[in-house]
């Protein structure tokens, strides 16, 4: 069994989907599961599409028409004839959607996303495998949902992994192409729920560790692992090879070609990971596997923009420790609130946070309480991994942005003003 996932720009149009039928047949498609994500930006037009049911209730018919059209379009657009079974699955699905929006009484908007934001995925799977029937890659359509067992942690739900294991294997049975959908899972009370956005290698990575897959290869529209975001470095290098731990430090850390949760489980089964270009599928890419000790180590930079910097102390100056700081864990489990940087001294603690679930404000509100706190809101966060010379002389540069910084033999951190623009990290590499 191989495993192949394919992420939305791979399947922004119809012309893109027809591409994936080549990929497919110069491949040994006799045994491969297929994860696909939504189509193009769909997931965020979902999301959208939430916002204005939660919020504003403005619009939400038109947003929804949008959603369909550019599906129905699609389908139109693989399927010159014989089109009328895809446009009824289409028009049954957006039915279902319509009346989860009528009838739904939860308010809780983490339950909503998920319930309404997975459909982005059961669309383009079912029109993907209808579409392959029709050119002659006969597909089985998996519901992923009936797979990865989850808990009800909506927006970033947890797998167990053994009864999700158990339901894998007794869906997938034998030979053949398996198409099922990446980011999305159930939970024991049988509602949807997806893994954290970008999920969708995460669910590759479940489905080849349960079928002791050979290999994952993730498409995306970059030519592999490089060690910086184009959009906001130049001069980067491909990462030709590297292992599962520097791979998951690298997820940690924030580089966005790989889900972070994606790695652990292929690492368990030594399982090896592609990431390859979709746009020249024939280049090498990059090889994610185990250690190799005569890879060179690149530096690589990873910026995460929009964080939180916390800055904690005693009102009476009392040190910050074990009491004290169990006190403000529990706070940030309590508002959901993901960590990613602390540092602490005698007096202070600080905190870098993501406020992906929006509990910010309650929370400062309960640590007042009880501390002084000071707040530095849409903060940069900068990692440096295998950080050089050359790197240390580029920093000078950020000086008068810098707010925090943190230093381990390998990673350097860097919480960054708010000022910083994303052209001063455009210029950061040596010209």
């Amino acid at each position: 069994m191989i495993v192949y996932k394919f992420g939305g720009a791979s399947i922004k149009d119809y012309k893109s989907i027809k591409r994936l039928v080549k990929i497919i047949r110069n491949n040994n498609c006799d045994q491969m599961m297929l994860i696909v994500s939504a189509m193009g930006k769909t997931t965020n037009s979902m999301e959208d599409l939430v916002a204005s049911y939660t919020k504003s209730y403005k619009n939400i018919k038109a947003k929804l028409e949008l959603i369909k059209r550019f599906h129905t379009d699609i389908v139109k657009g693989l399927f010159p004839k014989n089109r009328l079974s895809a446009l009824k699955v289409v028009d049954l699905l957006f039915n279902e959607i319509d009346k989860f929006l009528k009838l739904n009484k939860e308010n809780d908007y983490n339950f909503i996303y998920d319930q309404l934001v997975s459909y982005g995925e059961i669309l383009s799977s079912i029109i993907i495998s209808k579409y392959f029937n029709s050119v002659g890659l006969k597909s089985k359509w998996v519901d992923a949902r009936s797979c990865i067992i989850t808990d009800e942690y909506y927006r970033d739900a947890n797998v167990d992994f053994e009864k999700t294991s158990k339901s894998i294997k007794r869906k997938i049975k034998g030979k053949g192409l398996f198409i099922s959908q990446g980011f999305i899972g159930s939970n024991k009370k049988s509602f949807t729920t997806t893994l954290g956005r970008e999920g969708s290698d995460y669910s590759a990575a479940i489905f080849a560790h349960a079928l002791n897959a050979e290999l994952v290869t993730i498409w995306k529209d970059v030519r592999g692992v490089l060690n910086a975001d184009p959009r906001y470095f130049n001069k980067t290098k491909l990462l030709k090879k590297i292992s599962y731990e520097e791979a998951i430090e690298l997820a940690f850390y924030g580089a966005s070609v790989i889900h972070p949760k994606t790695l652990q489980p292929l690492k368990k089964k030594n399982i090896p990971l592609y990431v390859k270009s979709f746009l020249r599928p024939s280049r090498e890419g990059t090889l994610i596997s185990k250690h190799d000790s005569t890879v060179r180590n690149i530096p690589s930079h990873i910026v995460k923009w929009n964080r939180v910097l916390l800055k904690i102390s005693s009102k009476d100056f009392s040190f910050i420790v074990e009491k004290k700081i169990s006190l403000i864990f529990s706070m940030l489990s309590k508002y959901k609130m993901k960590v990613e940087l602390i540092q602490n001294s005698a007096i202070s603690f600080s905190v870098v946070l993501n406020n992906k679930y929006g509990g910010l404000d309650k929370l400062l509100d309960e640590l007042k309480e009880t501390f002084k706190v000071s707040v530095d809101k849409e903060v940069s966060l900068f990692t440096i991994r295998h950080f050089n010379r050359i790197s240390l002389k580029h920093i000078k540069k950020l000086n008068q942005n810098i707010l925090l910084e943190q230093r381990t033999y390998k990673t350097l951190q860097l919480v960054l003003s708010k000022n910083i623009k994303q052209e001063n990290l455009f210029g950061f590499f040596e010209r």
